[in-house]
């Protein structure tokens, strides 16, 4: 730990002393923006400071270059809109910003490059998003360019509940300084909740450009352009209370599934949409759940505790700001420190074993096994993650039903560990939202999920179960704009009578020519489990055919599972129906990556 002595020391006592509490407290990220702030504020001082005497000219500083590339991988979008509020603050510090996702930018530059910022989600198992890929096996090859006089920064997102946590933005970070580059300043990490994190790196990053006076830097003002707000009033950080319309069940009696139609008012926010993009919810816990953990830890309903600015209740923070159903490796080692259980301590030291227990419990299981607790209602909540947003693929075109916003959500609800688990908001939706009830809404815009430019483009669309969702939103917005571009559904469910989702429209666009074509699979129905891919590879040939056409393909749902073999039997049928190689068939398939038309909304 950081400690001062008084000794050689240029502060007094009581100075020394009072560092001596603060230092201990800060965050990583806190002390790197004090870093910078410091640095900024002797650099103002140092040019505001009027000439004593005549002194030697000191030695002049390398020019530090005024030209800024940001690359973003994103696939949810977040990244980009990170990325692109980065660049709007250095441009406006005087700095010359190229923003770019990492597929649009051409590897070869990199060697040009001075100043390089990358901001990057992880996805599935540590991979890089969509988007991503061409220029993360470039910097990790052998083509990768020795940098030199390079400076770069990386701000990761990720989520701190999976194994690989912010692993794509550590690969950046540790091969760009293996290529030579220096770091402007160190890697952030973020966890879902990023807003604050991403702010701090934002302020770092233009203090460390700044030094050497290629720019001038207010501390102040950084730091408002950092936390400046988005272009609508409401956005993540400020959510819309949108007013609910209409939530209905679209599977039959005897499903196995409930599958929610949510149609929710924007009318007053000023937020618009295009097909592709998501609808960010902010959901409350489920009261059973809360009620639980506060029997547990026995603390009081009504005593009130500090989140950030506000003095609430205990009980309406835990309803409303703290995620409660899923654990994380930071969480239980910090939840450690105020357990006497030595059970606890062993298992955060065995990162196996914690891997193992933390996979389907919850914070319920964790203070049920390890008791006793020796914290403060208001310390234990501290080490909790805030709520973080549930995002959704928007199932309607604004273009269509102005004002508005459709949403198709699957009920969540199995059995772990001898307890039945809900997810947070698709339950609150499926049990507790009334018409009339609000929601705290944002857009989340998805660059990466977009339908051609040309309406005369073929477009080819898989989408199993909710997946559903942003195809029912590109048909409405075709119908409305009048595009003449072929199109192909292909959807699946288990059962033909109960799960046909959207059956009806789906129906009336086939009759009216604006849907061309549709295939579905529905596995529970016959003896052999039929699903997606299989009738792809039915109509193996028309669908390569098509493909050759410049038609655009896109999928939406589970990544783990659908999108995986979907991928897969893509390359088989290019494979088989192009007459070419394995390794060819996948460049085929990348070339289509690359070119916009092969994109996944997957989660």
């Amino acid at each position: 730990m950081l400690q001062l002595q008084v000794m050689n020391s240029p502060f007094n006592q009581e100075q020394t002393e009072l560092l001596n509490r603060l230092l201990p407290t800060l965050t990583e990220t806190q002390t790197l923006w004090l870093s910078g702030y410091l640095a900024a504020v002797q650099s103002s001082s140092l040019q505001a400071a009027p000439a004593v005497e005549e002194r030697p000219a000191p030695a002049a500083m390398p020019s530090i270059p005024k030209e800024v590339t940001i690359l973003f991988g994103s696939q949810t979008g977040n990244a980009q809109n990170l990325a692109k509020k980065a660049g709007k603050t250095l441009e406006e510090k005087g700095f010359q910003v190229t923003v770019s996702s990492m597929s649009d930018f051409k590897p070869n530059n990199l060697k040009k490059v001075k100043n390089l910022l990358i901001v990057v989600s992880t996805h599935g198992e540590g991979d890089p998003p969509d988007n991503a890929l061409t220029f993360h096996e470039f910097v990790h090859g052998k083509r990768a360019p020795k940098l030199e006089d390079f400076r770069f920064s990386v701000l990761a997102l990720g989520d701190s509940s999976y194994e690989f946590f912010c692993q794509t933005g550590k690969d950046f970070d540790k091969r760009l300084e293996e290529l030579g580059g220096t770091r402007i300043t160190p890697r952030v990490d973020c966890d879902l909740d990023f807003d604050e994190p991403a702010a701090q790196w934002a302020e770092a990053v233009l203090s460390g450009l700044s030094e050497g006076g290629s720019s001038s830097l207010s501390p102040s003002a950084a730091s408002v352009s950092a936390a400046a707000p988005a272009e609508t009033v409401y956005s993540r950080s400020n959510p819309f209370r949108a007013e609910v319309l209409e939530n209905i069940n679209l599977n039959g009696r005897g499903s196995n599934k409930e599958t929610r139609h949510l149609e929710i008012s924007l009318e007053g926010s000023g937020l618009t949409y295009q097909p592709g993009d998501s609808l960010g919810v902010y959901p409350e816990n489920d009261p059973e759940l809360v009620d639980l953990l506060l029997t547990e830890m026995n603390w009081d309903p009504e005593e009130t505790v500090r989140v950030k600015e506000a003095t609430v209740t205990l009980k309406e923070a835990l309803m409303a700001h703290f995620e409660l159903t899923v654990l994380t490796k930071p969480l239980v080692e910090k939840a450690a420190k105020f357990s006497g259980n030595e059970e606890l301590h062993q298992l955060v030291s065995d990162s196996t074993q914690l891997k193992s227990y933390i996979d389907g419990r919850d914070l319920i299981d964790l203070v049920r096994d390890f008791k006793p607790w020796n914290s403060t209602a208001q310390e234990f909540i501290s080490i909790l993650r805030k709520m973080p947003a549930r995002l959704y693929s928007i199932s309607s075109s604004f273009e269509a039903n102005p004002d508005e916003v459709h949403l198709t959500i699957g009920a969540v609800r199995y059995d772990a560990h001898g307890r039945e688990r809900k997810g947070v908001c698709s339950i609150l939706c499926a049990e507790r939202l009334q018409p009339g009830d609000t929601l705290p809404v944002f857009i989340q815009q998805n660059e990466n999920f977009k339908l051609p430019e040309n309406p005369d483009t073929p477009i080819i669309m898989v989408g199993p179960g909710t997946g559903i969702a942003p195809f029912r939103s590109f048909m409405q917005e075709r119908e409305e704009s009048g595009a003449e571009g072929k199109s192909w559904l292909f959807f699946g469910d288990q059962h033909f009578v109960t799960d046909f989702l959207y059956q009806t429209e789906w129906q009336k666009w086939l009759k009216d020519g604006v849907l061309s074509k549709m295939d579905v699979a529905f596995s529970r129905d016959g003896d052999e489990k039929i699903y997606v891919q299989h009738r792809m590879k039915e109509n193996s040939r028309e669908l390569f055919q098509w493909l050759e056409e410049g038609a655009a393909v896109y999928i939406c749902g589970d990544e783990k599972n659908m999108a995986h073999d979907v991928h897969n039997t893509l390359i088989d049928i290019i494979e088989k129906e192009g007459v070419m190689s394995r390794e060819q068939a996948a460049e085929y398939l990348a070339d289509m990556q690359k070119n916009k038309r092969y994109q996944r909304d997957v989660y």
